[in-house]
């Protein structure tokens, strides 16, 4: 249980309050409480950190209640910015951070050799040499050599506002790579960035397992890759041979601990299981907040790390039309979690441990398995043929289990929230959970056999346990009319909200998106520091509002 929230005599004041404690808040807090202001979060759960946290799910075995591979946060900058390995976060590098097995016997293959990505590029291009033959281990150099600059430049893009001006400064110069012929035949930076991923790969790639490997690590984003902008998401792949994904060690709440630690060597502070109800406003701006509790917590700006739907019900009849109207896509769902408690680690036929279970285990063979699996999911239907991915970091990190026991994450995409044919999740979850060990037993026999526990995450329970509408991990979709200008939608895309002054916004909702990553967090903090006019100038509503509360 969460300790009692601090005492705190009526009308006290701070200079913002953060609404979530997930990682993007903790984020925002900490670079506002670096600047000199005194920050408070609140949060309704009793668990830190939101879908970036870790809880004791059996007796001395600790299971990440959401995120577990932190990819975009390792490129940001923020971890080293914020000094958070002074503050106990220790990351476990996953190295080889993707790994495609061989088909399984019976499916079509052409030696029977996996796909092992690595931070070096030359072990990734020998092992795809051996599996898909050297002209796709030539392509895939050249890939790298083409797309890693572009993603950088993407990188940049997620760490500024997503206005015309900073995605030119993000992407401008670029083009073709200097010294000769562009290196992508037959098209130009534009269809590059705005076609699909699936038309990326066709262009560059002969071998189906190796496009489908690449495939279904870009649609872990949500959209499929055959959606127009989806290249960029398959070519983010190309920055992990600069640096992998991370696990933090004692799961993927050590991020947010750090956060929280840091932010309260600063003076903020965390306040669990006692979130905001609604937001308090005076002369047409805001003026703090009020817990569930019924406890007031003056301040002239409040940052909404919450998703943005919560924002709009906090704000209730004080949300501007910006907010009051904002519908942004939030979809039919987004996948099904499977926690699996085992008593052997999966063992895939002709790869060791140490090439197999660092990160990702991207367990599809053909695109045309993602297809079906999207076609499912659109219609409202489970998939047919539920397609995998698995982690194992109790493999390299012994403090999540006791000895002879590990915990397997199994991700299985498109599980729709609302199913067609009305049928109960919750009903269904013990037997799609089933299915998806089969799918990974598929690949290592003897999986199956191995599972002593589980705990199933459904779209619906992943509603209810961590506030995410529908059980979009993303919040609102990451298709291209969602991302940038216009995410959550082109009105709030700004991190304030127009037309209520004091009110700023971050998390998965904003630019840049779901993913951990902590960007929208830092943007927030920023923007509200370039206000400090105006926030000064809200610090008088403020002293009359508290002096309303004493009253």
């Amino acid at each position: 249980m969460a300790p009692p929230p601090p005492t705190l005599p009526p009308g006290a004041a701070v200079d913002v309050v953060v609404v979530g404690a997930g990682h993007n808040g903790l984020v925002a807090a900490c670079y506002l409480a670096r600047a000199g202001l005194s920050v408070e979060v609140v949060e309704s759960d009793d668990v830190l950190g939101g879908a970036v946290s870790t809880v004791e799910r059996w007796p001395g075995v600790l299971v990440d209640r959401g995120s577990s591979a932190h990819v975009i946060v390792r490129q940001s900058g923020i971890v080293e910015d914020l000094d958070l390995a002074a503050h106990g976060l220790r990351y476990l590098d996953c190295d080889p951070w993707g790994f495609a097995p061989a088909p399984s016997p019976g499916d079509p293959g052409p030696d029977g050799q996996p796909l092992v990505f690595s931070v070096d590029l030359d072990a990734t291009c020998t092992s795809i040499a051996a599996a898909c033959g050297p002209e796709d281990a030539e392509a895939y150099r050249q890939f790298v050599a083409v797309w890693a600059p572009r993603s950088r430049a993407v990188a940049a893009s997620f760490g500024r506002r997503p206005t015309p001006a900073g995605l030119v400064r993000s992407f401008w110069p670029m083009g073709a790579p200097a010294g000769g012929r562009p290196r992508t035949p037959g098209a130009d930076l534009a269809v590059d960035f705005l076609g699909s991923g699936d038309a990326l790969l066709d262009r560059w790639f002969t071998s189906e397992r190796l496009k489908a490997a690449l495939a279904w690590f870009g649609a872990q984003s949500g959209p499929p890759m055959s959606e127009p902008g989806t290249a960029a998401m398959v070519a983010w792949a190309t920055l992990l041979h600069d640096v992998p994904p991370g696990h933090p060690v004692g799961g993927s709440g050590g991020l947010t601990a750090a956060l929280r630690r840091r932010l309260e060597s600063d003076g903020g502070r965390v306040v669990l299981g006692d979130g905001a109800a609604r937001l308090l406003v005076a002369d047409g701006r805001v003026t703090g907040i009020e817990t569930v509790s019924g406890r007031r917590v003056a301040a002239p700006a409040v940052v909404a790390a919450c998703h943005v739907l919560a924002t709009r019900d906090l704000a209730g009849e004080f949300a501007p039309p910006a907010l009051a109207d904002a519908t942004p896509p939030l979809g039919n769902g987004f996948g099904l979690v499977v926690r699996a408690l085992t008593d052997a680690l999966p063992a895939y036929p002709g790869a060791p441990a140490t090439q197999s279970l660092q990160g990702l285990q991207l367990l599809c063979t053909d695109r045309a398995e993602l297809a079906a699996a999207h076609g499912d999911w659109a219609a409202g239907r489970l998939p047919r043929s539920p397609v995998p991915l698995a982690m194992c970091f109790s493999a390299s990190d012994d403090t999540l289990a006791p000895p002879g026991q590990h915990v397997v994450t199994i991700w299985g995409q498109w599980y729709p929230y609302e199913l067609a044919d009305g049928a109960d999740w919750d009903s269904l979850a013990d037997a799609e959970a089933r299915r998806l060990i089969d799918a990974v037993d598929r690949f290592a026999p003897g999986f199956a056999q191995s599972v002593q526990r589980l705990y199933v995450q459904t779209p619906l329970e992943l509603e209810r346990e961590l506030s995410l509408p529908r059980g979009n991990v993303m919040h609102v979709e990451m298709g291209l009319a969602s991302m940038f200008g216009f995410r959550p939608t082109p009105a709030l895309s700004g991190y304030r909200v127009p037309g209520l002054p004091g009110l700023y916004l971050a998390g998965a909702s904003t630019h840049p998106g779901g993913g951990v990553s902590g960007n929208s967090g830092r943007t927030a903090a920023g923007v509200l520091l370039g206000d400090r006019r105006p926030l000064a100038r809200g610090r008088a509503a403020v002293r009359r509002a508290v002096a309303g509360f004493r009253r």
